[in-house]
């Protein structure tokens, strides 16, 4: 990888079917990764998206897992993190946002923001992650652009600053009106993005717009204009920097129309690699608070994901990891903080989904792949001998719980062992219940225990019983001394539940039985997330 280019890292988040497969095709498109523009988005004879693997993705056509493509655009080099779309599959993507400089949200312009997408923002503002909005779909019947402007801004909190503005919607969709250039792109007159037909529309009365949009079109844009003037601010990059404004962007990703703007703002204005915040030994809530800048020569990164059984017929897993700061290089050894052994990476790989190169030197902004026999987890720091570990790549709080119960108890060894694995790798979370001993997992989604219980069976062999539980959530604590932790963890014996490094949480039954719990201890803190961060915003 050229160190000259500056990095991109990017992951695009959205709600299922707001057209994120669709999308990241035409980006990669660009790239040239994908050479054929209609992409590989599922044909029927099994010609799956690029970026969706696992034999069980196969089988449904969703992205389980986020993959990663890496690409030169615009003089920069691009890493497009591909992330889980399913409405079940999302603490993988949330821990993927950990990773990236910035964000391309996606919205469905028929529907508005959706659930997944509110539930991923909740993470960008860990890190206050630089927004560029799409609202896809265009071509399709859609809300009114001030409408989907407001529901954005309401829902989300971030101010939208428009770049383009629809010029009707569904079969009237006439193009975008770039309002920085004054021009209108056409949508039927596009083949290729990188020739675009536009209209100089400096003068809304002039013949060749009225004759290309008609009158009813050019009234409704002209009354549109004034209005975006007179109530919307002009795009800051600053605030754009600081997740406060979002940049908008209207489009349909199917027909490629919309998405190379998307791609000019993001590969333009999208930050390089920053600073990131660490822990000092003994890594507990007490160790000082240390930022490690892009620019020190030590090299440094951290695992954010890994992926189990991307080559069937070699059962490896590979670790993605974050590259932080100073230079990687391949065959040098490596200090694994956490174990406090050194390791040599003899085989780091780079991806286009599932195609794999080795990889020499890593810099900064690089995402690289780590062959792992089992040793590695989520969170995982390395460094060339220094001793602190990142923060900011936690576990999210899950909504849904099931208890294990075995089917032959003689496999509780292998059990154990499959959870563990699959727990550290973030295919779930498990946590242990004192009051009664139970073992349960944890997860953002029912897709995950489908995806547990397949793995368990087809790599461990273990046949379980996966029961529901009353929770409905945990919140990971803090307590101002021992003497209010004591009295707390007995009047809610109950709810008591420890996570899978051993972190006392409170098991949510409702959200009515949460409310009378912090009112009884005001004094104790709640957090969603298990580096007891709160959100900003």
């Amino acid at each position: 990888m050229s160190k000259d280019l500056e990095r991109c890292t990017f992951a695009i988040i959205s709600h299922p079917d707001a057209g994120k497969t669709t999308v990241t095709e035409k980006l990669l498109w660009f790239g040239g990764v994908v050479r054929d523009q209609s992409g590989m988005v599922k044909s029927k004879s099994g010609d799956y998206a690029k970026s969706d693997w696992m034999q069980m993705e196969q089988d449904r056509g969703i992205s389980i897992t986020s993959s990663v493509m890496s690409y030169i655009y615009n003089d920069r080099y691009v890493h497009l993190l591909d992330t889980p779309g399913h409405k079940d599959f999302s603490e993988d993507t949330y821990r993927t946002l950990t990773a990236v400089e910035s964000v391309l949200m996606m919205i469905d312009s028929a529907k508005g923001v959706e659930e997944q997408t509110q539930k991923l923002m909740e993470v960008c503002r860990l890190r206050d992650t630089p927004i560029v909005t799409f609202m896809n779909k265009y071509d399709r019947d859609s809300l009114d652009p001030f409408e989907l402007i407001d529901n954005v801004e309401k829902e989300l909190s971030i101010q939208c600053v428009p770049m383009t503005w629809p010029v009707g919607a569904g079969v009237d969709f006439k193009g975008v009106y770039d309002i920085a250039t004054k021009s209108i792109r056409s949508f039927k007159g596009q083949k290729n993005p990188f020739e675009p037909k536009i209209i100089d529309a400096s003068d809304l009365n002039s013949p060749e717009v009225v004759e290309f949009i008609g009158e009813t079109l050019r009234d409704k844009l002209e009354e549109d204009l004034m209005m975006v003037e007179e109530l919307i601010p002009e795009f800051n990059v600053e605030e754009y920097l600081a997740g406060i404004q979002t940049p908008v962007f209207f489009g349909s990703a199917l027909y490629n129309f919309g998405v190379k703007e998307v791609l000019d703002m993001i590969t333009s204005k999208a930050p390089a690699p920053k600073p990131r915040k660490a822990l000092l030994p003994p890594f507990d809530s007490d160790s000082e608070e240390v930022i490690v800048d892009p620019k020190d020569k030590n090299f440094s990164g951290f695992i954010f994901k890994i992926q189990a059984n991307m080559d069937k017929k070699h059962r490896d897993r590979i670790a993605f990891m974050r590259v932080c700061s100073g230079k990687f290089e391949r065959n040098t050894k490596l200090y694994h903080v956490r174990t406090q052994k050194e390791v040599k990476i003899a085989a780091p790989q780079i991806f286009q989904a599932r195609d794999r190169e080795l990889v020499d030197y890593a810099y900064p902004g690089d995402i690289i792949g780590l062959h792992d026999t089992g040793k590695y987890q989520i969170g995982d720091t390395f460094t060339h001998g220094k001793k602190f570990r990142y923060t900011g790549i936690p576990s999210f709080a899950p909504e849904l719980f099931r208890k294990v119960s075995l089917k032959d108890p003689l496999k509780a060894k292998h059990l154990d062992k499959g959870l563990k694995q699959l727990s550290e790798e973030g295919a779930v979370q498990t946590f242990l219940r004192p009051a009664t001993q139970e073992k349960m997992l944890g997860a953002v989604g029912m897709l995950q225990f489908e995806v547990v219980k397949f793995r368990l069976e087809d790599e461990y062999n273990v046949r379980a019983d996966y029961e529901g539980t009353p929770f409905i959530g945990v919140r990971w604590l803090k307590f101002v001394d021992k003497k209010q932790e004591d009295a707390f963890s007995k009047q809610y014996s109950s709810n008591i539940l420890f996570d899978g490094k051993d972190r006392k949480c409170y098991g949510v039954k409702s959200e009515w039985d949460l409310k009378l719990c912090q009112e009884k201890y005001p004094d104790v803190k709640f957090f969603k997330n298990s580096d007891y961060i709160e959100s900003h915003h």
